[in-house]
């Protein structure tokens, strides 16, 4: 079966989820060839366990994101099952060579088997639905969702230039207001709620967060209560939703909203004063206290690692 994956970079180099798509792809007897945009991360994703071919696709386009022009470059490249990470850019990118190529699209696939059966959770991960689709189709799939296979391969590197081909009229992308992880990417998240008190109280959270390469996030009781939590942190039904391998939720009650954003997180730590409050209901370890005092010694904990 051919599978094409556009591969999901950040900065410079390949981002993890690019190596999780290949598990993906292999997990349902892909053959995948892996195609870089702006040529960025060749070399790494060749020697992806699995991958059968790395394509540099080169071109002005790609020096700025542009859904439109990504995809009117990417589009003559892929063959078979077309996937993404369900990434906000791969989302776009993907939609749009699905609308370019006419092909059926599936979003936030979190199983995928030979046939193509392919599973994904719904209603706020209140139910998992299952479709069968065959190629030509296009999936994206939710980060964490597979494991990464090995990177002992010596796939091929070939190189397509869409330059003469593609006119691009882009805008300069906003700068970020800093480097640090979105929540949707990150394996390991720490969220705070309006229990933390006052939106200053975040710099904690973010002490820890650089510690451990951690993402940090917020309720949605948080985001509408202060100004200085933007929308962009939001965890929930609408925010984002995340499947970390670690999420810590702490000053977070647990309303409902919150729950369906997380509760697929594969461990969750709560941290709330309310012995009480509703997260514990879905967290694996449960802590009743402060964050005042609890914070301190789980950033100590997390230093000696």
């Amino acid at each position: 079966m051919e599978v094409t994956i556009i591969a999901e970079t950040t900065g410079d180099a390949l981002h993890p989820v690019t190596a999780q798509l290949v598990g993906a792809a292999c997990s349902m007897g892909g053959a995948p060839t892996v195609i870089c945009p702006g040529g960025i991360g060749t070399s790494e994703a060749s020697t992806i366990s699995g991958v059968t071919k790395v394509i540099s696709a080169e071109g002005e386009c790609f020096g700025t994101f542009d859904s439109g022009a990504w995809a009117d470059a990417l589009s003559p490249l892929c063959e078979g099952v077309v996937m993404t990470s369900s990434s906000a850019h791969g989302r776009e990118v993907l939609a749009q060579i699905a609308a370019i190529r006419n092909i059926p699209i599936i979003q936030d696939a979190t199983g995928l088997e030979n046939g193509i059966r392919v599973t994904r959770p719904i209603y706020s991960g209140k139910a998992i639905e299952t479709s069968v689709v065959s190629p030509p189709c296009a999936i994206t799939v939710r980060q964490n969702a597979f494991e990464s296979p090995g990177s002992d391969g010596n796939a091929g590197i070939s190189t397509v230039n869409n330059s003469s081909n593609i006119g691009v009229a882009v805008k300069e992308a906003l700068a970020k207001a800093s480097e640090r992880l979105d929540v949707a990417e990150a394996d390991i998240i720490i969220s705070g709620g309006r229990g933390m008190g006052d939106p200053s109280n975040f710099s904690h959270l973010y002490e820890i967060a650089d510690i451990v390469g951690a993402a940090v996030g917020a309720s949605r009781a948080a985001v509408d209560t202060w100004d200085e939590i933007p929308h962009g942190m939001q965890v929930g039904q609408t925010g984002k939703t995340v499947n970390p391998s670690l999420y810590i939720a702490v000053g977070i009650s647990g309303a409902i909203q919150h729950l369906a954003g997380m509760r697929s997180s594969k461990y969750i730590v709560a941290i709330n004063k309310d012995a009480d409050a509703p997260i514990f209901g879905v967290a694996d370890y449960g802590i009743v206290s402060t964050w005042e005092d609890a914070l301190p010694p789980l950033k100590e904990e997390f230093a000696k690692l």
